[in-house]
């Protein structure tokens, strides 16, 4: 039987790692070891993926029984940057025993993003920043053997008070855009917008066929913000206050060439001000999404149709310039440029508006090691914000992006 030493079981040195990690690191630190974690990097069926094994731990006192999610969020290291994938289960029973202080295991499928060709090596690591890191090869067939070890406080410790406890925080990602644009000249010259969406049920990314329909049901939360940097004391034009409770249905293969998904949601709109500058809306509605692949590039179309909720009393005539129906398409490059619009009309009046962002990885500009895109953003049409939802702008702008 090969020692624990043996470089040629993967699987038997990672587990190993993770046992002497947790002896090593003091208690505040390591409350208890991550129980889901990559076994192994192998080949895949061809160049482009490779079959990572997951173990499930069970430290607990009782034996388990354990449904591996059909999906698992994790981080892809190319060199200085890192590309956020998602493993996609292999065939199999997805339901396991584990004994206890034990482990159980699964296939997942990884597939390389387009832009790792100048890559020899790579890391693979679950999300949120668990440990350890798996390191593999990506020019050749044979996988590198080895595990990195993260150093003590990256990336389990990185706030100064020690983050222990926080179940849930994997459930926790981002939603739509998160950018800051500027474009001189009107009361709205800057544009700041943030988003964050939170799976109220089950594991974090455990979403869709095969998992539990709970698990679909999402908290989200977005942020918009108008700024005028032009004017004295730089005030803010207008601030959007977006919270929402959607379900989604990721997106999934009917074809070789086809992915379809979608959302259903309730959402709240508001600027969070009284008197003749309030303005609020509440809507339900339905978006379906279909996603396919054209050459190097990914296209994605989606239609998207309300109806309006409740009192309208702040803005009684918002639907003559919003209507109640729009479209989102996006198209480019996983790892290289990205053009997203959505728009919306009403077919009775004629009024609209187009909202779009063209974005770009800085490290594919100059050589830098900022987790960064160059952002710009334009608008046309009526009512970029709530305030102002009755008269017709133009906007162009430029700046950074964090997520896209």
């Amino acid at each position: 039987m090969a020692g624990y030493g043996d470089h040629k079981d993967p699987m038997r040195l990672s587990m190993f790692s993770c046992a002497v990690l947790s002896a090593a690191v003091p208690a505040t630190l390591a409350a208890a070891p991550p129980l889901l974690m990559v076994g192994s990097v192998e080949p895949g069926v061809n160049r482009d993926s490779r079959s990572v094994t997951i173990l499930r731990l069970n430290d607990g006192a009782a034996v388990e029984r354990y449904r591996f999610p059909d999906r698992v969020p994790a981080d892809l290291r190319l060199g200085d940057r890192v590309v956020a994938v998602m493993l996609e289960r292999g065939a199999g029973d997805p339901e396991r025993r584990v004994g206890v202080n034990g482990f159980a295991r699964m296939d997942y499928v990884l597939r390389i993003p387009g832009g790792a060709r100048d890559v020899d090596v790579a890391a693979l690591s679950l999300q949120p920043g668990r440990m350890p890191v798996e390191m593999f090869a990506l020019a050749g067939a044979a996988p590198v053997a080895t595990v990195a070890v993260v150093p003590v406080g990256s990336p389990e410790a990185v706030a100064a008070k020690p983050d222990v406890g926080n179940a849930f925080v994997g459930n926790l990602s981002s939603y739509g855009p998160i950018y800051g644009v500027y474009g001189p000249g009107t009361d709205t010259d800057a544009r700041i917008e943030i988003g964050f969406k939170y799976q109220l049920f089950g594991t974090g990314g455990d979403v869709g066929r095969g998992s539990p329909r709970e698990n679909g049901i999402f908290f989200g939360y977005r942020q918009r913000l108008f700024w005028d940097l032009g004017k004295k004391s730089s005030p803010f034009r207008n601030v959007e206050y977006l919270p929402e409770i959607f379900y989604l249905l990721p997106a999934t293969p009917v074809s070789d060439r086809l992915a379809l998904g979608g959302q259903i949601g309730a959402r709240h709109e508001s600027n969070g001000r009284d008197g003749t500058d309030s303005r609020s809306l509440n809507t339900l509605y339905v978006q379906p999404v279909a996603t396919t692949p054209l050459g190097d590039l990914t296209l994605s179309v989606g239609p998207r149709l309300w109806v309006y909720a409740g009192n309208l009393e702040d803005n009684p005539d918002i639907k003559r310039y919003r209507g109640n129906s729009g479209l989102f398409a996006e198209i480019g490059e996983r790892n290289g440029w990205r053009l997203s619009t959505n728009s919306r009309m009403n077919f009775g009046t004629g009024k609209g508006a187009v909202d779009a962002t063209l974005s770009y990885p800085l490290d594919r500009i100059v050589a830098t090691k900022l987790n960064l895109y160059v952002f710009g953003q334009g608008f046309a049409g009526y009512g970029e914000n709530l305030l102002d939802y009755d008269k017709r702008t133009t906007r162009l702008r430029v700046g950074v992006g964090f997520v896209r």
